[in-house]
């Protein structure tokens, strides 16, 4: 992960400078600045108004008793893409506007909370062998009247 993070850091500024020589050949210094500066400015307009909205579903949702995990997870896209619409450059400006789609977020958001889901039951039944394991016959737990059947082999 830190290398892909580090990859990234090296390699976003290198293609915005590239992409930022090519436009400014081809329609000028003043224009390329302007569409930078408009782009910043719709960007934070869209991501105020579509904050607002994630911010009243989380609300709505949790009034309702239910768990806002698709909204929370579209809310930290909404502020990655706020960072990459702030950020000047096209590239960071193309994948914030394409982070700004509701069902783009919402694609990214069940893919994020899948594989959450399947990080996190790998780690209980993690713990859990490490528990199992840790236990011999004279340490053994109150069952409560439940009966757990199963085989385990003794790694050595």
């Amino acid at each position: 992960m830190f290398r892909i993070l580090l990859s990234l850091f090296i390699l976003v500024p290198i293609i915005e400078i590239a992409v930022f020589i090519e436009v400014g050949g081809q329609i000028g210094l003043n224009w390329t600045l302007f569409v930078v500066i408009i782009t910043a400015v719709l960007g934070v307009n869209l991501l105020k108004q579509q904050g607002l909205q994630t911010w009243q579903n989380i609300q709505r949702q949790t009034a309702q008793g239910q768990v806002p995990a698709l909204e929370m997870a579209a809310a930290a896209q909404l502020l990655f893409a706020g960072a990459l619409l702030l950020t000047p450059g096209f590239v960071t400006d193309i994948v914030g506007f394409i982070l700004m789609v509701p069902n783009i977020r919402r694609w990214i958001a069940t893919k994020m909370i899948a594989k959450a889901t399947i990080r996190s039951s790998t780690a209980s039944f993690h713990t859990f062998e490490g528990e199992f394991e840790n236990h011999t016959e004279t340490q053994r737990r109150p069952t409560d009247g439940r009966v757990i059947e199963g085989e385990y082999e003794e790694n050595k």
